[in-house]
């Protein structure tokens, strides 16, 4: 069992080893677990911004399902001189195959999902 990565709007698809991330612009979504069972899903966003605020959907195709974790603010951190705001929130739960957690940070047009697959 993996977890694929696909960003919306992209024409490809990497396949990952029980975990995925995927970036579209400035945001990211990072996934850990293990087959079609998540533990954790993180949210990225490049630069400092301070009051940042991101929330997970669940989307099976094109079609939104349901808000699996509401908004939440971010936290600033650094790495490697690199800065960025990330949220972090523990799933512990099965979704079906082929359905696909999304995340959305308020006042950016961009989504990056990632695919969960057997």
């Amino acid at each position: 069992m993996t977890v694929s990565v696909m960003a919306l709007g992209c024409l490809g698809q990497a396949p990952a080893h029980a975990s995925g991330t995927t970036e579209d612009g400035p945001v990211g979504i990072g996934v850990l677990g293990e087959g079609l069972k998540v533990r954790e899903v993180r949210a990225t966003l490049d630069g400092w911004e301070a009051g940042a605020q991101a929330r997970v959907s669940l989307w099976k195709g094109d079609s939104y399902v349901r808000m699996v974790r509401g908004w939440t603010y971010t936290s600033s951190t650094e790495g490697h001189g690199h800065k960025f705001e990330v949220a972090k929130w523990k799933i512990n739960k099965s979704f079906p195959h082929r359905s696909r957690l999304c995340v959305e940070f308020k006042g950016h047009d961009r989504m990056p999902c990632v695919t969960i697959k057997r």
